[in-house]
């Protein structure tokens, strides 16, 4: 996201110009074609490109746009920050990439965190917020909102130091926090 560039509403790929709506509710409606485990991927690609361009496109070109699309305009991005030793060379990247939030789960606790910390009904803005503000959005709330608890106590793994209670009391709230690909370690 650069803040000087206007917002994605089309682009052009092989030579089509085609428009695009990134409204966060849509894009979310993606995700949940996306996670259909009945659809064959070419059917999720036909779907997705019909909720996103609100065009018709079948087979194989289907999957090739589709194909550009997600990473270009969807895909949501952890980048973890390079982190070198003391001679500076780059230190081995650890690849845990924890689910740390499930946008069907959560969506009540998103609720009231947009309203918490904005002041903003996420029912209001579906339409016209556009995906990436929502993830800026998303990514920028204050750590007292619920949303941001919630990650919290999904990422809390016991430290030396703290009591039997508190780790107890912490690995309850995470099995009632759990997404349900995770274990909690006992």
């Amino acid at each position: 996201m650069r803040l000087n560039d206007p917002q994605v509403t089309s682009f052009t790929f092989e030579g089509e110009e085609y428009s695009i709506d990134l409204a966060f509710d849509n894009v979310l409606d993606v995700f949940d074609v996306l996670e259909d485990e009945y659809l064959r991927d070419y059917e999720k690609a036909e779907i997705c490109l019909a909720l996103l361009l609100g065009v018709d496109i079948e087979g194989m070109p289907a999957v090739d746009l589709w194909n550009y699309v997600f990473p270009n305009f969807i895909e949501i991005e952890n980048k973890q920050p390079i982190e070198y030793d003391r001679k500076g060379n780059p230190m081995p990247v650890v690849n845990d990439h924890k689910k740390m939030i499930d946008f069907n789960k959560d969506a009540e606790y998103i609720f009231a965190s947009f309203r918490q910390a904005y002041g903003m009904n996420l029912f209001d803005e579906q339409g016209s917020l556009y995906w990436n503000e929502f993830q800026s959005l998303l990514n920028g709330l204050p750590s007292d909102t619920i949303m941001q608890r919630i990650i919290q106590i999904r990422l809390w793994e016991p430290q030396k130091g703290e009591s039997s209670e508190y780790k107890q009391a912490m690995r309850d709230l995470q099995k009632v926090y759990a997404l349900e690909d995770e274990e909690v370690d006992e």
